[in-house]
């Protein structure tokens, strides 16, 4: 048993070494326009979706979810987030194919996420992704307004489609068809 227990320890070591003298030699690949492989892909989300559990508070939106803060948080996605996000427009970012990982398609892929989990990834951002921590630019309610509209984005009340029609030239019915299409040519995952 002795013996199992030292193989063990030696094996995880090796394994360290060996990630760090690939790192140390450029062995990585470092391109933002990378497609990463499925098992990092899959890693990192089971790290990304583990560490939210862990250290993201289960609060609840303060912000009442009317029609003007749903609107107001369609106004703030569409000036910080978009870039990366996808525009209102049901079109995706320009920036989709540039990051690394890519950013998820928030309009065209909505998220399943609960509230505090979107809040907390908005509020703090996500190392390692170009995902900024918000919370040292918008104000805490501004935030809540976004995760209101996002956790929201596929059953908006009335009111709030038409002022997203209006503004942004676009509906979620006329776009089912360009979503479809753009999920049969590598739509994203997330959790």
């Amino acid at each position: 048993m002795r013996g199992f227990i030292v193989g063990v320890i030696v094996a995880v070591v090796l394994l360290f070494v060996a990630v760090l003298l690939i790192a140390q030699f450029g062995l990585f690949p470092t391109r933002a326009d990378a497609t990463p492989p499925a098992f990092e892909r899959r890693i990192a989300m089971s790290a990304l979706d583990a560490s939210m559990d862990r250290h993201a508070p289960r609060l609840t939106n303060p912000v009442a979810a009317t029609d003007q803060n749903l609107i107001d948080g369609v106004k703030l996605y569409s000036t910080n987030c978009a870039a990366c996000h996808g525009g209102l427009d049901y079109k995706p970012s320009v920036l989709e194919h540039s990051m690394y990982p890519q950013p998820p398609q928030l309009i065209l892929d909505p998220m399943d996420d609960p509230e505090w989990h979107i809040y907390y990834a908005v509020q703090t951002g996500v190392r390692y992704t170009g995902m900024p921590a918000w919370n040292h630019v918008l104000a805490d309610q501004d935030i809540w307004k976004i995760t209101a509209f996002l956790s929201r984005v596929e059953k908006l009340p009335p009111a709030v489609q038409q002022f997203i029609k209006t503004t942004y030239g676009a509906s979620p019915e006329s776009q089912q068809g360009e979503q479809r299409e753009h999920e049969h040519h590598g739509g994203h995952e997330h959790h």
